[in-house]
C-alpha cells in the first residue's frame, strides 16, 4: 500500500495539479487570477513539503528510541520542536497571506484556489485508494 500512496508521489501530484490550475486560470480568465493561484499554490505545496521533511526527520529520530539509545527527555524535546516548527510555519503562512492581501491587489478567489492544491491532491489520492480497495477484485 505504501508504494501506491507515498508522500513524495503526492508532492509531485500537487505540483502537477498546481501547474494545471495556473494554466487553466490564465487561459480561461486572466493572468491576475493565474498569479494568485500560483502564489497560493506555492505557499501550500512548500508548506506541505516542509511538513513532510519535519515529520520524516522526527520519525527517523524515533528509530533511536526503539534501540533505547535516547531517553524520554530527548523524545519530549523532539516532539516540542516539531510542534514549535508547526506553529511557526502556520504563523509565517499567516504573515505571508496578510502581506499578499494588504500589499498587493491579489485575487482572493485565486489565492484560495491555490491554497487548496494540497487538499485536493490528498482528497484525490484518498479516493483513489478507496477505489482500488473496493474494485481490486479481492
Amino acid at each position: 500500500m505504501e508504494e501506491v500512496l507515498s508522500l513524495k508521489k503526492m508532492l509531485a501530484m500537487s505540483w502537477v495539479y498546481l501547474g494545471a490550475l495556473v494554466v487553466g486560470a490564465w487561459v480561461l480568465h486572466s493572468w491576475s487570477l493565474a498569479w494568485a493561484v500560483l502564489a497560493g499554490g506555492v505557499l501550500s505545496v512548500v508548506s506541505f513539503w516542509v511538513t513532510y521533511r519535519d515529520v520524516a526527520g522526527f520519525i527517523e529520530g524515533l528509530s533511536g528510541q526503539v534501540d533505547g539509545t535516547t531517553g524520554k527527555n530527548s523524545f519530549t524535546a523532539k516532539k516540542k520542536g516539531l510542534f514549535f516548527k508547526f506553529w511557526l510555519r502556520i504563523a509565517l503562512i499567516g504573515v505571508v497571506l496578510l502581506l499578499l492581501i494588504k500589499m498587493t491587489e491579489i485575487n482572493i478567489f485565486g489565492l484560495i484556489l491555490g491554497l487548496t492544491t494540497v487538499v485536493f491532491t490528498i482528497t484525490v489520492s484518498g479516493l483513489g485508494m478507496v477505489w482500488r480497495y473496493y474494485f481490486s477484485r479481492r
